[in-house]
C-alpha cells in the first residue's frame, strides 16, 4: 500500500461514496492549503472525506468552544498529494501541529527523522484503556507512543456468497485450510470460480501471503522481515506460505483470468455478488462496497463473512488479524502549540460524542466498550463482527505494503504478482526478496 502515497486508504473510497450505513473508513479527494505552526491557531491536518469531515469540523468547534488554549484549525487535503505535503512540511516552519498518518512504516520514518513528538508521558493508563490494545499498538514505535487512533478499523476478512455455497453443497464457511481447499474443489466442480481475485492489482494478492505467513509461522516471522533481519525472507514459513498460494493457483482457485480483473473497478466484487465466484478475501470495507453496488445481495442476507482459516500445525493464533488497525493522529515534534496539540488529541479522539458520530457514518472505532452502540446501530451483525475480531485479536499486523519501506514494498508486490502468475517460483521469490 505504499507505492502511491495512500493506496490502501484510496482503496476504500468506494465505501465512502454515498451511504451513512457504509461501514469502514474511505478517503475522498479534495484540496486545501497548508497551515503554519506557531501562528495564532493550532493546525490539524487530515484528508478530505465527505462523510468524516463534517464530524471532524463539529468536534473541532466543540473543542474550540471549551478550550482556553490555542484554537484548532482543521485543514484537509486530497488523497494522493497528502503524503508529499506532509513529508515536505514536517521539520519545517510550515509543519502542522497535529497530523493524520497510517502508523507502520510511514510513522516510523517520521519518528526516525525526529519530526514526531513522543506522547508516552502525556497519555496515562486511563486514556490508553479507552482503546482496544491491538489498535492502540499501531501508533507505537520502539515501545513509545507516537500516534493515537482516530478513525475506524479495517481488518481483512473472508467474504462468501451463501447461495454459491449452498449450490455446491457447502454447509458452512471454511474454518480450516483443509476445509477451504475442499470448498475450492466443490465449487470448481460446479463450474464456479471458487475465489474472486483482482489479480491486476497486486495488493489484493498480498492479503493471502500476509495471512498465510501469520497462520503458518506466527507474527514473529513478519516482525523479523519488518526489522530487516538477515535471512528473514528465506525463513521456511515464508516458503511454505508461498507454496500454499501456488497450490491454490494450480488448483484453479482463482479461475484463469484473474490477472485481468480489477478491484478499483469493482470487478472482483461483482463476481462475488453475481454468484460467479464463491469467496473473496478483502478488507472490511468490502461490506460497504457491496452495500453500495449490490444492495440486494447484502440486504437479502446472501453475503457471508468469516475469519481467515486456521492452518493445522501452524504457530499463528487463528484470531490474529492483518489489515489496517486505524489511522492515527500524531503531534509534530517542533509544534509551537505542543501542549495544546496533545490536549486536542486527548479530548477528541475517544470522546463519547465523537465516537457516536463515527458510528453514525458507518465507521467501527477501535474504542473499548462500544458493543451496545454497535449492536443497536445499522448493519449491527457486521459491525459487531468487525469489532469483535479486533477486540479479540492477539495480534493485528499492519498491511505489509504500509508497514515496509516504500522501495521494499514495491519490490514485494511486483515479485508476489509474478508468483501468482507462475512467472516466479516460491523459492525464487524468497531469494529475490532476501537479495533486494
Amino acid at each position: 500500500m505504499k507505492r502511491a502515497p495512500l493506496p490502501r486508504v484510496a482503496r476504500t473510497s468506494v465505501a465512502a461514496t454515498g451511504l451513512a450505513a457504509l461501514l469502514l473508513l474511505a478517503t475522498a479527494c479534495g484540496s486545501s492549503g497548508p497551515g503554519t505552526a506557531g501562528g495564532s491557531q493550532m493546525t490539524v491536518w487530515g484528508l478530505q472525506d465527505t462523510a468524516l469531515n463534517p464530524v471532524q469540523k463539529s468536534t473541532v468547534k466543540k473543542y474550540n468552544d471549551a478550550t482556553d488554549g490555542a484554537a484548532a484549525s482543521l485543514q484537509t487535503f486530497s488523497n494522493d498529494p497528502y503524503k508529499q505535503k506532509l513529508q515536505t512540511a514536517l521539520g519545517s516552519p510550515n509543519a502542522p501541529d497535529v497530523f493524520l498518518n497510517w502508523g507502520g512504516g510511514n510513522l516510523s520514518t517520521y519518528v526516525k527523522s525526529g519530526h514526531v513528538a513522543d506522547l508516552s508521558g502525556d497519555l496515562d493508563a486511563d486514556f490508553r484503556k479507552k482503546f482496544l490494545p491491538s489498535v492502540f499498538a499501531g501508533g507505537e514505535v520502539g515501545g513509545k507512543v507516537y500516534g493515537v487512533p482516530m478513525e475506524g478499523v479495517q481488518p481483512v476478512a473472508l467474504f462468501y456468497n451463501k447461495d454459491v455455497f449452498a449450490k455446491a453443497g457447502i454447509k458452512r464457511a471454511p474454518a480450516t485450510w483443509k476445509e477451504l481447499l475442499t470448498d475450492v474443489d466443490r465449487m470448481k466442480a460446479k463450474k464456479v470460480t471458487p475465489i474472486a481475485l483482482a489479480g491486476s492489482q497486486s495488493w489484493t494478492e498480498l492479503m493471502w501471503l500476509e495471512y498465510l505467513l501469520d497462520r503458518v509461522g506466527g507474527p514473529a516471522k513478519f516482525q523479523a522481515i519488518q526489522q530487516g533481519k538477515a535471512g528473514a525472507w528465506q525463513d521456511p514459513a515464508v516458503l511454505t506460505s508461498l507454496q500454499m498460494i501456488r497450490d491454490l493457483v494450480d488448483r484453479g482457485a482463482f479461475g484463469t483470468n484473474y490477472g485481468s480483473v480489477g478491484q478499483d473497478s469493482g470487478g472482483a466484487d461483482a463476481l462475488l455478488a453475481k454468484g460467479r465466484a464463491g469467496m473473496e478475501l478483502m478488507g472490511s470495507w468490502e461490506y460497504a462496497a457491496q452495500l453500495a453496488t449490490a444492495p440486494d445481495f447484502v440486504k437479502d442476507g446472501k453475503l457471508g463473512f468469516t475469519t481467515f482459516p486456521a492452518v493445522s500445525g501452524g504457530k499463528g493464533d487463528p484470531k490474529n488479524l492483518v489489515g489496517n488497525p486505524s489511522n492515527f493522529f500524531s503531534v509534530s515534534a517542533g509544534s509551537h502549540h505542543k501542549s495544546d496539540a496533545v490536549d486536542f488529541v486527548k479530548k477528541t479522539v475517544a470522546a463519547p460524542d465523537y465516537v457516536s458520530k463515527l458510528i453514525s457514518i458507518g465507521q467501527v472505532p477501535g474504542v473499548a466498550g462500544i458493543e451496545k452502540q454497535l449492536s443497536t446501530g445499522p448493519n449491527a451483525a457486521y459491525t459487531t463482527f468487525v469489532y469483535d475480531l479486533v477486540k479479540q485479536a492477539p495480534s493485528f499486523a499492519q498491511s505489509w505494503d504500509q508497514a515496509l519501506a516504500p522501495k521494499t514494498a514495491q519490490t514485494l508486490l511486483t515479485n508476489l504478482q509474478q508468483v501468482f502468475n507462475k512467472q516466479m517460483s516460491p523459492k525464487q521469490f524468497t531469494e529475490a526478496m532476501e537479495a533486494k
